[in-house]
């Protein structure tokens, strides 16, 4: 019995560690590549800094967000910074997780912050 007790917290945790790592990957990727896309060429020729357009980035990176991930959960993104020249971007992706071990539903939410600056060669 205590065996497998063991093996339905080795599960849970699993379950909630793999969510977090994932979600983590997935916001860190998809905001590097919602950044590119997002860059400006057009102000770059013009004055020779590096720009993002805000609405861009938002669409590129919700988008390419809801691609990626699970079905199962629901994920509430809130995008609280974008600097357009220089480029950064501040934002939080939170999910609920539930999960049923001992019979009563546990739910934990878990969030997930990231600041991002595009970083180029000069």
């Amino acid at each position: 019995m205590l065996g497998v007790i063991s093996v339905a917290f080795i599960i849970f945790f699993q379950n909630i560690t793999n969510t977090d790592e994932q979600n983590y990957i997935l916001l860190k990727e998809i905001t590097e590549a919602a950044m590119y896309d997002a860059v400006d060429y057009a102000s770059y020729r013009s004055t020779g800094y590096i720009c993002i357009d805000r609405e861009k980035f938002v669409e590129n990176f919700v988008r390419r967000f809801a691609e990626s991930v699970s079905i199962g959960n629901t994920y509430q993104i809130d995008i609280y910074d974008v600097s357009e020249c220089p480029p950064k971007v501040s934002l939080e992706v939170s999910t609920s997780l539930d999960s049923n071990v001992t019979g009563e539903i546990m739910e934990f939410d878990i969030v997930n912050r990231l600041d991002a600056i595009l970083e180029t060669p000069y």
